[in-house]
């Protein structure tokens, strides 16, 4: 193996879109680069990706799309309310279209622009072979540019001199190295599976009220780091969430009855009372939201019935988990998937004859189950949900005679915060200033968000705040170097 060199350019500690989107920027300046990834592979979270934000690129324009970066900016700030900084919310969006292009030259292949959700403006650039096949392009890329990869290397300190950046110590195999350098990008992925940090940040317990998904011991090393090196905060408690059922091992993701589980018929919370109008399910941020409101309750329950599984197998869904299915998209193996859970004593679904017996079998109270569902079924007949003011097209009464219950968890595909910075993605220190020569970008760095993850108006945002705020800083340090 390679001996860490003593002194580079810059230090970008990991490997994901953050990570390598700054690096090969860089190297493509002429920096002397290297990259620490803790974990042994590479790519981290930025692998499980399906497609990214864009606005103003060459693919929208050559189907008429006229979305435009002016219209998705202040779409980005009402929807936050402009609490998210303005500033670094214009850079990411202006910087997105170019960055299609730069990826495309890097080999990267997009396969369609499309939308995730209903009249939604066509943001979602489609990756062909997904994230994985992403990470595996730009790594090729990086490493053809001179840039050196270290896996299984974790950066544990950021070191300074004079209030500037000179270097870093990392961890070889249980030896401390350090490294001299001018410049560090923290771009480790933030803190998903930090268990005593999800509760001391966010109120959560780790795998009882949320559950991450796609994420592998993140823990906040690079915010920790940055902190440290004297980084101010920002939006460390704000969570990329959603909800889904079931999460079990025994389910894949993207399975059958996961997709129908998603629909908006009818959903309970621990009590059995519904708690929102299901037509959330449409918007991943606003069903997360719902979800996390009453998670600390106990479970919910997403309900079906013999005419719902009959409706999916033979009409089709209305709202699709993912790409995998599209909305219209038949449920053909429906009836096997869950037959083969209840036959395997699968906790995360029941079945029953009557609404007493569902009730029994999910731990809610049956008086409250049977007059939820009167009232629910009286509203489907009236076509008007006087509740939650639901669209009358999905009020659809639960009748029977086999009654089911699936299990629903929020959970959530990223922290978004915990380090605050510029448009630049320079850090900025706690009394407003850059440090200088400190960069963050991805799931550590905060500011792109307001209370939620932006979704109506940039579908998967995430992936494009981590591929721009690495340009940007990449770009940044070449043009400032030492600044």
């Amino acid at each position: 193996m390679a001996k860490i060199p003593e002194e580079v350019d810059v230090v970008v500690a990991g490997s994901g879109a953050a990570g390598l989107t700054a690096a090969i920027t860089l190297a493509e300046g002429g920096a002397k680069v290297i990259v620490f990834e803790k974990q042994r592979s590479l790519g981290g979270t930025s692998n499980f990706f399906q497609g990214t934000f864009a606005v103003e690129s060459a693919m929208q324009r050559s189907k008429y799309v006229t979305y435009t970066r002016d219209e998705a900016f202040h779409a980005l700030m009402e929807y936050s309310h402009w609490r998210a900084n303005p500033r670094l919310v214009r850079a990411v969006v202006n910087e997105s279209g170019a960055t299609i292009a730069w990826l495309q030259q890097h080999g990267v292949v997009f396969s369609e622009v499309t939308i995730n959700m209903p009249n939604a403006p066509l943001t979602y650039h489609v990756v062909q072979g997904r994230g994985e096949a992403a990470m595996k392009a730009l790594i090729l890329a990086a490493r053809n540019l001179g840039v050196e990869m270290k896996s299984g290397t974790p950066v544990t300190r950021i070191l300074k001199q004079g209030g500037a950046v000179t270097g870093v110590l990392v961890d070889d195999n249980g030896e401390e190295v350090q490294v001299a350098t001018g410049a560090v990008v923290v771009a480790t992925g933030g803190y998903a599976n930090n268990r005593e940090w999800l509760k001391k940040y966010t109120g959560y317990e780790l795998d009882v009220d949320i559950v991450a998904v796609g994420n592998t011991d993140k823990m906040g090393d690079g915010i920790r780091m940055a902190w440290e090196a004297g980084a101010a905060e920002e939006s460390i408690s704000l969570l990329e969430l959603y909800r889904t059922a079931p999460v079990a091992p025994e389910f894949a993701m993207g399975c059958e009855l996961e997709q129908a589980a998603a629909q908006p018929d009818i959903w309970i919370d621990a009590r059995g009372r519904r708690f929102c109008d299901e037509t959330v399910t449409f918007y991943d941020s606003s069903v997360g939201n719902a979800g996390a409101r009453i998670v600390k309750e106990g479970p919910s329950w997403n309900l079906m019935d013999s005419a719902t599984v009959k409706r999916l197998m033979e009409e089709g869904i209305d709202k699709a988990v993912g790409l995998d299915f599209a909305p219209g998209d038949r449920l053909n193996n429906l009836e096997k998937e869950i037959k083969a859970a209840i036959d395997n004593g699968s906790k995360e679904i029941a079945a029953a004859n009557s609404v007493e017996e569902l009730a029994g079998k999910i731990g809610v109270e049956p008086g409250t189950l049977r007059a939820t569902i009167e009232e629910y079924n009286r509203y489907c007949a009236r076509g008007h949900d006087e509740l939650f003011a639901k669209d009358r097209r999905y009020l659809r009464p639960y009748a029977g005679p086999v009654y089911y219950a699936v299990r629903a968890r929020t959970v959530f595909l990223g922290t978004m915060g915990g380090i605050k910075i510029n448009e630049n993605a320079e850090v900025i220190d706690k009394k407003g200033n850059p440090i200088p020569g400190l960069y963050a970008g991805g799931f550590d760095a905060g500011g792109m968000y307001g209370d939620s993850y932006a979704i109506t108006c940039a579908s998967v945002l995430s992936s494009s705040f981590a591929l721009n705020t690495g340009r940007i800083a990449g770009k940044h340090i070449i043009k400032y170097p030492g600044k």
